[in-house]
């Protein structure tokens, strides 16, 4: 038992010492710095800055974990047959892979988005909404690092894992919105609330908007799906039942893609 933690933590500590001197992840975390401060620095209060902040983080997030993700996962395939040629759990092993690579990224957001915000704590920002802002950019990083870990896993072919990458990006930041718009329009004489609902759980692009939208009291920029959700479930049950499922995101996918290690043949 003592040996299998060892290839977690050795994997761990070789993945996070790579990637914490990985030059995109250096700039993805001074550009969300440098955007954030400049929201400040333009007149904006607290509110105003983690509006704005989380249009951005609802997009960037998403893509640079996707994309980035897959690409090092395509990247560490040398590596890792080196380790499995070793006598190594494979479990241990892919939780080492994965944590090597979500926490960089995770430590990239919070010290790029949520770091400036303790440098103007007098803004207006509330607690409540800037740590909820965290969590939702933190899971959605993790959600999709994990979906990019199993896209890699499935597709033999870069080019292929990445546009599926792109692919799947799309569906949940523009697509979804165009199709939500239909069904709502097309259907409207019927009782969309449940299904409407379901549209939102399916997201965990939407989860996080409602989420962090709840947090700041704008109802009015929810869109049909947030403003379901309030109304059906409260601000604190809504916030439980919207934590829960994005913690589901991270975890299937995770799921998902350690079971397709574990029987991939290197």
């Amino acid at each position: 038992m003592s040996a299998a933690r060892n290839v977690t933590s050795i994997v761990l500590r070789a993945g996070l010492r790579d990637l914490s001197r990985n030059r995109w992840i250096a700039l993805f975390a001074a550009g969300l710095f440098v955007v954030t401060q400049g929201l400040f620095w333009f007149g904006g209060t607290g509110p105003q800055v983690m509006l704005s902040l989380l249009n951005i983080m609802l997009l960037v997030v998403p893509l640079v974990s996707l994309v980035f993700g897959t690409m090092h996962v395509y990247g560490s395939r040398e590596f890792v047959e080196l380790l499995l040629a070793q006598p190594v759990p494979r479990g241990r092993l892919f939780t080492g892979l994965y944590l090597g690579l979500a926490l960089p990224l995770a430590a990239a957001f919070l010290a790029g988005a949520v770091a400036p915000f303790a440098l103007h704590l007098g803004a207006g920002a509330t607690a409540g909404g800037v740590l909820m802002l965290a969590f939702s950019g933190v899971a959605l990083t993790f959600a999709f690092t994990a979906i990019a870990t199993w896209l890699a896993l499935v597709a033999e072919d870069r080019l292929k894992g990445v546009g599926a990458s792109l692919g799947i990006w799309l569906a949940a930041t523009v697509i979804y919105d165009g199709i939500v718009l239909a069904v709502a329009a097309s259907f409207a004489a019927y009782p969309l609330e449940k299904p409407m609902l379901g549209f939102m759980l399916a997201n965990p692009v939407d989860l996080a908007r409602v989420l962090v939208l709840t947090r700041l009291d704008s109802s009015a920029l929810m869109g049909y799906t947030g403003a379901l959700f309030q109304h059906s479930f409260g601000t604190l049950l809504g916030a439980v039942i919207g934590m829960s499922a994005l913690a589901l995101w991270c975890a299937g996918p995770l799921v998902l893609a350690s079971r397709k290690f574990r029987v991939r043949d290197f």
